[in-house]
């Protein structure tokens, strides 16, 4: 056959820059710092539902509206279930917010330095943006967000710099964007941030944005959610069963349930997480780095005496991974997950070790 080297075909297909994910390894030896997951494994109830479930139902569908799982999460948001949408992982649920909402040719809003994967959906979904330039020490500014626009997006707290805002903050901006859409994205808000989920009895146009990722420890399971409006729900749910109606596996509905179920567990890891990451901080500043305080799971630190490019290729050759962003006015800077106590008292023994060669 012969082989044509430039098929009519290809002028057809959509270019886009795609997301860039973190780093994942099966060295066992590894110390992974570099995409937030929990360093902790999931709740007994997780372990013993994936113990005891019944396979032989996997030959049937899954529930479409998923209905015990998003029953649960009511439960735990004092909301209604019509008041909560289920996706494959928070990616999936902001996704069904843009081809939802984001529909009008006027720019949606989101900040400069945030979740790349703002962007990425925009350019997919021919969606028209513009960035708002965070400030010198990096805090988005309110009043940014209040020229006109086709809907927002801002995650709390921002990654990948950790900062927070408090929730005053996000009743001002919601309240100045009655026609359009606005998500926050609170997908490390356990860690530290205040919730806006309260705001959506009251405000129309808020969507919140959560994941049993991070806190949870079901990073490998894939399970995020809204909580919003009846009728921006509504809407959410007749665009997914217009793309795909079952989007969350039996095992995954779950193993989703047990982990809401157990506030306990939940709450203990939340707490030894924060101490370690207060920990890490310190030792940090005592190493010379400049830190921001986070009100996530991870550190955002840049390094004194050693470039950021530098230090990650040093601590990768000596087994630990960090999230390094070769982007404009973050090039300095790394993102540190915070692991188990002993993860990161070896994480900053090597770092000293480098350091003080």
């Amino acid at each position: 056959m012969v082989e044509r080297k430039n098929p009519s075909w290809k002028k057809y297909v959509r270019q886009v820059t795609p997301y860039t994910p973190g780093e994942q390894s099966d060295d066992a030896d590894i110390i992974k710092l570099n995409t937030n997951e929990n360093p902790y494994p999931p709740c007994k109830g997780v372990r013993d539902a994936l113990k005891d479930f019944d396979y032989e139902s996997l030959r049937k569908y899954p529930d479409p509206a998923i209905r015990e799982l998003r029953a649960e999460i009511a439960n735990y948001h004092n909301v209604g279930m019509e008041n909560v949408f289920v996706g494959v992982g928070s990616d999936d649920v902001i996704a069904m917010c843009y081809m939802t909402f984001f529909n009008s040719a006027k720019a949606i809003l989101f900040p400069d330095i945030t979740y790349s994967f703002y962007d990425v959906w925009a350019e997919e979904f021919g969606v028209p943006y513009e960035k708002q330039p965070l400030t010198d020490d990096f805090r988005i500014v309110e009043s940014d967000y209040y020229e006109e626009n086709g809907g927002i997006i801002i995650p709390n707290p921002n990654a990948p710099t950790g900062i927070a805002e408090g929730k005053d903050f996000f009743r001002k901006i919601v309240a100045h964007n009655t026609d359009s859409i606005v998500i926050v994205d609170e997908a490390y808000v356990d860690f530290g941030a205040e919730s806006v989920d309260s705001l959506i009895h009251s405000c129309d146009n808020l969507i919140v944005v959560r994941t049993l990722s991070k806190s949870r420890s079901l990073a490998g399971s894939r399970i995020g959610y809204a909580l919003a409006d009846e009728e921006l729900i509504k809407a959410m749910h007749d665009v997914k069963y217009s793309f795909n109606s079952y989007t969350i596996d039996r095992i995954t509905m779950k193993l989703g349930v047990e982990a809401i179920k157990d506030e306990a567990y939940f709450r203990e890891n939340v707490e030894k997480i924060i101490c370690t990451k207060n920990w890490t901080y310190n030792k940090l500043k005592d190493l010379g780095f400049e830190v921001f305080e986070s009100s996530s799971n991870f550190l955002f630190a840049k390094p004194k005496g050693i470039s950021a490019a530098d230090l990650y290729k040093e601590l990768k050759a000596r087994k630990i991974l960090v999230r390094f962003f070769d982007k404009p006015r973050i090039n300095e800077y790394l993102r540190i997950t915070i692991g188990t106590d002993d993860e990161m008292a070896k994480f900053i023994d090597v770092v000293s070790d480098i350091l003080s060669k």
